[in-house]
């Protein structure tokens, strides 16, 4: 008898253990090594960024392109917000619906309600029969799985977190602006000094622009700043060197030439010279890329061993 209670008291204690460790096992996400990298100020890795998703295989800004991103191996989505008439935070870059839906007018002339009988374009402006995204959608899509950069968003920035809250997601975005550190601490100094992570967006061209940098290195030490510049002299010949010295990540863009001084998607892709696009950006300090051409840029980053 003593022998069968010690055998039922050795299976409850298993079991009981292996019930507790069950929440802690399932604590593990895919999105935890890439909030750990971006935090990391000693990783040289490239994190790589898919601009507003997939969208050259999905419509712009919708859940099926966050999907192909996450598929591809992406670490950050940059999506865009705009609100509705109802007060509903959505998934949308232009002014108007026109371009990316089979609407028109403003996101803030429609109701949640009236958007949603409305369908989004594809890339090349045909039809498709899937619909505008909630940002609580996208939260939701992405939780777990990949971080979600919040272009475009900044003047619902109290609204944004509230979202963030609720779907639990505040450790996976990042949001950011061209605001200087003074109008950020004024208008949401709060927020951007606890959990979420702020990113300033600098113009390297301009004559405040090390000046803004130094402001916010003294005062916030963002987790990246996002610098663009139409010529490579603009970059090169300021002070940038600091930011990765205080911690922060470097964001350089490939989307278009005014970003990056030509260094962008089509030299890589297009014209076949990745190291004068992608290499010149990485060996000029860029630990975050964004780009149009994920896969393509993923591709190249493992070949150098910079990417997971």
């Amino acid at each position: 008898m003593a022998t069968a209670n010690a055998i039922k008291t050795y299976f409850f204690t298993l079991m009981a253990g292996m019930t507790l460790a069950s929440p802690v096992l399932a604590q593990s996400r895919p999105v935890d090594p890439i909030i750990r990298q971006l935090h990391d100020p000693k990783s040289r890795q490239v994190l790589v960024v898919a601009h507003r998703g997939d969208w050259r295989s999905n419509p712009e800004n919708s859940v099926r392109a966050i999907e192909s991103a996450i598929a591809m191996g992406v670490d950050v989505v940059e999506i865009d917000l705009k609100k509705t008439k109802d007060g509903v935070l959505i998934l949308m870059h232009d002014e108007t619906i026109d371009r990316t839906t089979s609407g028109h007018g403003k996101p803030a002339d429609y109701t949640w309600a009236e958007l949603q009988k409305l369908t989004l374009k594809n890339e090349h402006g045909g039809p498709t029969r899937q619909h505008i995204p909630t940002f609580e959608d996208c939260m939701n899509t992405a939780k777990g799985r990949v971080m979600i950069n919040i272009d475009k968003g900044y003047d619902y920035c109290k609204d944004a977190y509230d979202v963030l809250v609720k779907t639990g997601t505040v450790d996976h975005a990042i949001i950011k602006s061209y605001k200087t550190y003074e109008e950020v601490k004024t208008e949401n100094g709060a927020l951007l000094g606890g959990n979420l992570a702020y990113m300033p967006i600098i113009n390297m061209g301009k004559a405040n622009a090390q000046a803004s940098i130094q402001a916010y290195e003294t005062n916030l030490r963002p987790v990246a700043y996002e610098l663009n510049f139409s010529t490579d002299s603009a970059l090169v010949k300021s002070n940038y060197q600091t930011i990765s010295q205080t911690g922060s990540k470097l964001w350089l863009n490939s989307l278009w030439a005014s970003q990056d001084a030509g260094h962008d998607d089509e030299r890589s892709v297009e014209e076949g010279q990745p190291d004068d696009g992608w290499g010149w950006l990485i060996d000029h300090g860029a630990t975050m890329i964004q780009t149009d051409r994920p896969a393509e840029l993923i591709a190249y980053l493992r070949k150098r061993k910079l990417h997971r």
